[in-house]
C-alpha cells in the first residue's frame, strides 16, 4: 500500500500541465465594408460631328485634341453652291412679292366695277384667287429661302457638345455628303466622367436589404461612395458617388450595371479604360473580426473556430464568414461579443480539453525571441 501511495503521488506531480494556447477576445467594432469590382469608363456625353449638307471640305478650323465649345466652327464646306441657291430663292421671293402687288390692285379695282356692273362676277371671282394666289406664293418663297439659308449655313460644321475632340477622319479636299456613316470626327465632354461598374443581382439584394434592416449605416441620401484603382495600379485621387443603378438585370450575366459619376479635372480618366472600383457599401456598427488563422474548415466547408469557456475549456464552433477585410475574416453568424477563440496551438489540444489560455496582448508584451507574436496583422 505504501508503495502504491508513493507511485500515484509521483504521477500526480509528473502529470503535465494543460498546454497553452493563444487566445483573443472577441470585441465588436464599427467596420467599413466595401466591394472592389470591375467598371469601364464612359463619357458623359459623346457626339459625332457629320455633315448635314454635302460638298467639299475646303478648311478644318481646329486641331485634334483641342478642347471645344458648342457652336465652335470645325469645318467648311464650299458654299458657293449654296450662295447661289440663296440669290435664287432671294428672286423668287422678290418676283412672287411684285406678282402679288400687282394681283392685290386687280382685285380692289374689281371690287368696285363689280358693284357697277361694269365686270363679271366671275372676273371678280378671279381676281380674288388671284390676289390669295399670290400671297400663299410670297409664303412658298420665303420659306424656300430661309431653307436655303439654313443650308447656308450648315456649310459651317460646328461642335455640337463642348469637349475635347479627337482626330479627323477627312481632310480639306474630301467629298462629304449629308448622312454619310462615317463620321468626321468625335467629341467627348470627359469632366465629370461615367464609370460603369458591374455586380451581381444577388449582392445588390443583399445590399438594400441590410440598408434597410439598419445593418448599414451609409450617408443620408444613400449614395455609395466609390474609390478607383487604375490599369497601373495607381489610386485616383478624386472620389465618386454612385449616380444610377441600373433598372433591369442582363440575362446573360445576371448581372446589374452601376453608374458612379466622378470628377476629371485634368483628363486623366479616358472613355474605355478599365478601373477597378472600391465600392463603399456602408458602415457595420457591431462587426466581429478574427485573425484568418483562427478559422479553420470542417468537411463540410464551414468555418469553425474553438471557443475557451469560463472554465479553460475548449469546444468548436461553426461560423458563417461574410468575407475578407484585409487579414481578418468578418463574421456574420456565430460569435458574440465577449468570448474567447484560440488563434494559435491547436494542434496542443483536442476538443473538449482544458488549456491555459494566453492572451494576445501579453505575448505581444513579452514574447522569446523564437515565440509566435500575434498583432493586428496577423502572426508575425
Amino acid at each position: 500500500m505504501a508503495v502504491s501511495a508513493c507511485s500515484n503521488e509521483q504521477q500526480a506531480q509528473s502529470a503535465p500541465p494543460p498546454p497553452e494556447v493563444i487566445v483573443a477576445e472577441i470585441k465588436t467594432q464599427p467596420v467599413e465594408l466595401s466591394s472592389v469590382l470591375p467598371g469601364r469608363t464612359t463619357a458623359t456625353k459623346a457626339a459625332e460631328v457629320r455633315p448635314q449638307v454635302s460638298g467639299i471640305i475646303t478648311e478644318r478650323l481646329f486641331e485634334e485634341g483641342d478642347d471645344v465649345e458648342a457652336g465652335q466652327p470645325l469645318y467648311k464646306i464650299d458654299s458657293a453652291p449654296y450662295e447661289a441657291s440663296v440669290a435664287s430663292a432671294q428672286a423668287a421671293l422678290n418676283r412672287a412679292e411684285g406678282l402679288a402687288v400687282a394681283a392685290e390692285n386687280r382685285r380692289q379695282r374689281f371690287s368696285t366695277l363689280v358693284e357697277n356692273k361694269a365686270v363679271s362676277r366671275q372676273d371678280y371671282d378671279d381676281a380674288v384667287a388671284t390676289a390669295n394666289q399670290a400671297k400663299a406664293d410670297i409664303a412658298a418663297t420665303r420659306a424656300a429661302l430661309a431653307s436655303a439659308r439654313i443650308e447656308l449655313e450648315r456649310t459651317t460644321i460646328t461642335a455640337p457638345i463642348s469637349g475635347k475632340i479627337g482626330r479627323t477622319y477627312v481632310t480639306s479636299g474630301a467629298l462629304v455628303s449629308a448622312g454619310q456613316p462615317q463620321e468626321l470626327a468625335v467629341i467627348n465632354a470627359l469632366d465629370p466622367i461615367y464609370v460603369d461598374i458591374t455586380q451581381s443581382s444577388a449582392e445588390i439584394l443583399r445590399w438594400k436589404r441590410m440598408q434597410q434592416n439598419g445593418e448599414l449605416q451609409t450617408d443620408g441620401n444613400a449614395n455609395l461612395s466609390v474609390e478607383l484603382t487604375l490599369e497601373d495600379d495607381s489610386t485616383y485621387e478624386h472620389k465618386g458617388k454612385i449616380a444610377l443603378t441600373e433598372v433591369s438585370v442582363d440575362p446573360a450575366t445576371g448581372s446589374v450595371t452601376l453608374r458612379a459619376v466622378f470628377p476629371n479635372p485634368d483628363d486623366l480618366l479616358l472613355p474605355g479604360m478599365f478601373v477597378r472600383a472600391k465600392v463603399v457599401e456602408g458602415v457595420r456598427k457591431d462587426a466581429v473580426l478574427v485573425t484568418q488563422q483562427a478559422v479553420n474548415r470542417n468537411p463540410q466547408g464551414e468555418g469553425l473556430v474553438y471557443t475557451v469557456d469560463s472554465e479553460n475549456k475548449t469546444a468548436p464552433r461553426v461560423v458563417r464568414t461574410d468575407r475578407v477585410i484585409g487579414d481578418q475574416w468578418l463574421v456574420a453568424e456565430g460569435l458574440a461579443d465577449g468570448e474567447r477563440i484560440v488563434v494559435e496551438g491547436f494542434q496542443r489540444f483536442r476538443p473538449g480539453d482544458t488549456v491555459t489560455p494566453v492572451e494576445v496582448s501579453q505575448t505581444a508584451d513579452a514574447a522569446p525571441a523564437n515565440a509566435v507574436k500575434v498583432t493586428s496583422k496577423g502572426l508575425e
